[in-house]
C-alpha cells in the first residue's frame, strides 16, 4: 500500500487541530502557528515560556497549510504569526504580546506603567526585527555594522540608564520589556560577541534574568526555543509566502 505524500500528512494534521481548536480553547493552552524558526513568533514563545505557559504549536512547512489558515477566515490580515488563545485567533506580534502580558500580570500596575513597559519593549523589538531580517538580504555586512552602531549608539544606552540602581526595566517588577531586551541581548551577543561589554548595568540584567527558573529552562536544549535562522528556514519561508518568487 503505498503512503501519503509527506504535505497532505501535513495538512491532514492542520485540519485536524483546526477542528479541534475550541478543545484547545476550552483546556486554555495556546496554539501558535508558524515556521518552525524564530522571527516574529520567537518573542511569543518568550512570553509564554517566562510566564509559565504551556503551549503547542503548528509549523507551516507548505503553502496548503498556510491557504487552509487563509480559506478558514483564521488570518485577518492574511498574515502570520496567529496564536489561538481564550476562543481568539490573534495576529499582529504586538497586540498578541500585549494580551498575553496583560493577561499574566506582565504589563505594569498602571496606563503609566504600561506605556513606559511597551516604549522599552518596542524598543527591543526595533533592534530584534533589524537581526530578524538578516537571512533575507544579500549584503549582510553592512546591515549588521548599521545594527552594531544603533545598537551602541542609540538603544544600549537607554536601557543601561534605565537599570541604573534598579532590577527591571519598569516599577521594579518583571514585565513584557525585560521579556524582550533580555531577548534583545541574547540576539545582540549572537552577532557581535562582547557587545555588552560597555554596558554593565545590561550584562548584569541579562545573569539576573538566566537566574529566574523559567528562563533558565527555555534556555535549555530541548525547549521549544528555536534556533538562530538557516537556509532551511529561509527556504521554508519563502516557500509558503511566495510559492510564485517575489
Amino acid at each position: 500500500m503505498s503512503q501519503p505524500d509527506r504535505p497532505h500528512i501535513q495538512l491532514y494534521q492542520l485540519y485536524t487541530h483546526l477542528d479541534s481548536q475550541n478543545t484547545e480553547a476550552m483546556a486554555g493552552k495556546p496554539v501558535l502557528y508558524y515556521f518552525n524558526g524564530r522571527g516574529r513568533m520567537e518573542a511569543i514563545r518568550w512570553l509564554l515560556a517566562v510566564a509559565e505557559v504551556e503551549f503547542d504549536e503548528v509549523l507551516l512547512t507548505t503553502r496548503e497549510q498556510y491557504d487552509k489558515l487563509l480559506s478558514d477566515g483564521a488570518l485577518m490580515f492574511q498574515q502570520v504569526p496567529m496564536v489561538e488563545i481564550d476562543g481568539m485567533q490573534l495576529i499582529q506580534t504586538k497586540a498578541i504580546l500585549h494580551y498575553i502580558a496583560q493577561k499574566y500580570n506582565l504589563h505594569g500596575k498602571d496606563p503609566k506603567e504600561r506605556v513606559m513597559i511597551n516604549m522599552y519593549a518596542e524598543g527591543a523589538m526595533d533592534v530584534m526585527e533589524m537581526i530578524m531580517v538578516l537571512p533575507f538580504i544579500t549584503d549582510v555586512k553592512a546591515k549588521l555594522d548599521n545594527i552594531q552602531t544603533k545598537a551602541k549608539e542609540r538603544y544600549l544606552p537607554v536601557y543601561e540608564k534605565a537599570l541604573s540602581g534598579h532590577i527591571y526595566l519598569v516599577g521594579g517588577e518583571l514585565s513584557l520589556a525585560d521579556v524582550q531586551l533580555f531577548e534583545c541581548t541574547l540576539m545582540l551577543e549572537e552577532k557581535f560577541t562582547g557587545i555588552l561589554a560597555e554596558f554593565p548595568n545590561v550584562k548584569s540584567f541579562q545573569g539576573r534574568m538566566t537566574q529566574i527558573p523559567a528562563v533558565s529552562r527555555f534556555l535549555q536544549p530541548g525547549s521549544k526555543r528555536k534556533p538562530q535562522p538557516d537556509d532551511v528556514y529561509v527556504k521554508t519561508v519563502m516557500g509558503v509566502l511566495y510559492p510564485k518568487g517575489l
